[in-house]
């Protein structure tokens, strides 16, 4: 039994049926050959499955974050999962869709609902991580001009990319004091140089660093209130954290599936090795650290889609923390149950285990979420 609505059962298995034509031959592939799975991200888009939290009018499906976590769980469940999800409809899409300007949302809404445009997410900083307090890339008023100056990096699907959606901060008029502020900055500005960073991850969407002095964006290049920047920024947050909890639940779901399958059907001594509680008991554990997980992914999916921002905040920070968490935990399970077999290229497990460790580290550490639920919800003292 289940509690979602029928829509959404058959938008899940809708989705799982279209994963499952790709897979991680696919994405392995596409490693190999150094090209961005383009079929995969081309027609999840043409079937709206990127635009299910686009807005109607924008051509999108109209749904909310609890739509687009479901068809990353399910993409990630088919060993299938697209990092960039992650970055273009949700974080980006969703700030666009509540602050950005009539303008930008006509100009960036439809393609990023049917996957023809890509924005993708810059805050990390090489000395500040993710810590909006202390990013020091800055932007600056020139006429009715922005100067933008600063350095990012760990940026996700630069070269792919039609635009960024940077995170800087400006000169509040009244205090004087920083304060953070969103621009869109097309790849192709004079003066935005990106770089790529060699990783040890077999997935065939990449990291870049970028940097840039003083480059020249028009007015229009901010995204809403230039006052409103802190709340611009959690709202993209908190989507974030929703789509990387959904990917944890899905590798989870992957690696036990492959596990449970080989435990079945694997015969030592007469007996298939399920049997034993020494496979069994880990597997049961992953079981219901993932369905809670999930639990907590969608409740704060709910919550965020109800329009509470803080609510959501603290839901999709657990979520997180529990994904990761089980996604790593899973796919390490899931080797060990195959022994040897589970590190060759036929049961597809081996390449996992750096990409689901990535869990653990983006797009927030397990330590920053764990401070943030001792901070805000246990209201315990910071050291930072």
């Amino acid at each position: 039994m289940t509690s979602e609505t029928r829509e959404r059962q058959e938008l899940r298995a809708a989705v799982s049926k279209f994963a499952a034509g790709y897979g991680p031959k696919y994405m392995d592939q596409c490693w190999k050959a150094d090209e961005y799975p383009w079929d995969l991200w081309r027609e999840a888009g043409k079937l709206g499955f990127l635009g299910v939290n686009i807005p109607e009018e924008f051509g999108g499906g109209g749904a909310g974050m609890y739509e687009l976590s479901l068809v990353a769980e399910e993409l990630n469940a088919q060993g299938s999962g697209l990092l960039l999800m992650v970055v273009s409809p949700a974080i980006c899409g969703n700030v666009i869709n509540r602050f950005g300007t009539d303008e930008q949302r006509q100009q960036w809404l439809p393609g990023l609902g049917d996957g023809s445009k890509i924005l993708v997410f810059g805050i990390t900083e090489p000395d500040a991580g993710s810590n909006s307090h202390r990013i020091t890339t800055t932007a600056t008023r020139d006429g009715s001009d922005w100067l933008l100056t600063g350095r990012k990096v760990y940026i996700s699907g630069v070269d792919v990319a039609d635009a960024v959606l940077i995170v800087a901060r400006t000169e509040d008029a009244k205090t004087g004091s920083l304060k953070p502020a969103l621009f869109i900055v097309p790849r192709d500005t004079p003066g935005f140089e990106y770089r790529a960073i060699e990783m040890a991850l077999r997935i065939p969407e990449h990291q870049f660093e970028l940097a840039f002095d003083n480059i020249r964006l028009p007015a229009e290049s901010l995204v809403g209130d230039p006052d409103a920047g802190i709340m611009q920024l959690f709202a993209g947050l908190n989507p974030e954290r929703i789509m990387a909890a959904a990917g944890g639940v899905g590798t989870a779901r992957y690696a036990l599936r492959r596990a449970v399958d080989y435990a079945k059907t694997r015969t030592v001594f007469r007996t298939p090795i399920g049997a034993h509680q020494a496979i069994a008991h880990p597997l049961a554990q992953i079981k219901v650290e993932m369905e809670l997980a999930k639990l907590m992914m969608q409740k704060a999916a709910t919550l965020y889609d109800a329009g509470d921002d803080t609510g959501a905040a603290e839901a999709a920070n657990m979520a997180k923390y529990a994904a990761g968490e089980v996604g790593a935990r899973a796919v390490d399970q899931a080797v060990q149950t195959l022994g040897g077999n589970g590190l060759t290229v036929e049961y597809d497990l081996g390449t996992q285990l750096a990409n689901s460790r990535l869990m653990r580290i983006a797009p927030v550490s397990r330590e920053m979420a764990l401070n943030y639920i001792a901070s805000t919800t246990l209201g315990l003292p910071k050291s930072y």
